[in-house]
């Protein structure tokens, strides 16, 4: 059993799918980074007073509270939706990205060539490969259409 692990574990697919989690967990940090620390001050800047989309939320009780820490140490539930707009944020721009990646790895492999077409016809009665063009069966001697 262990040597069957060991073979299947040492599979180029396998490996090749470890290096893209480990990659793609990076990238999801870098990502994440770009979405709260680059883009999101802006738009919030532009929206109005908040500039940070992950403290907006909705309290689910009667009181009012600053910050969704401060409704949490308190126990009461809330709508965070502010922090599922950044998920979706962040969703949007690492599909983009890997809608760039494919498209640009698209273009540099090769496409495969079309087939050529077929220069040969099998004959109705023998079954004999004869060149498409023929009017009559070279091994049989029947009249093709």
């Amino acid at each position: 059993m262990l040597k069957e692990f060991k073979e299947f574990a040492m599979r180029g697919n396998v490996l090749d799918m470890a290096v893209g989690i480990i990659i793609g967990a990076a990238f999801g940090k870098i990502v994440s980074s770009l979405v709260e620390d680059v883009l999101m001050p802006p738009i919030g800047a532009l929206v109005g007073k908040h500039t940070d989309f992950s403290n907006l939320f909705f309290s689910l009780s009667e009181q009012k509270f600053e910050t969704i820490a401060a409704a949490k140490t308190a126990g009461v539930a809330t709508l965070n939706y502010g922090l599922f707009l950044n998920t979706v944020i962040n969703f949007l721009i690492v599909a983009f990205a890997v809608f760039l990646l494919v498209r640009m790895v698209n273009r540099w492999t090769k496409k495969p060539a079309a087939p050529a077409p077929p220069t040969t016809k099998d004959c109705p009665q023998c079954a004999m490969a004869i060149p498409i063009q023929a009017k009559r069966c070279g091994h049989c001697t029947t009249q093709l259409a």
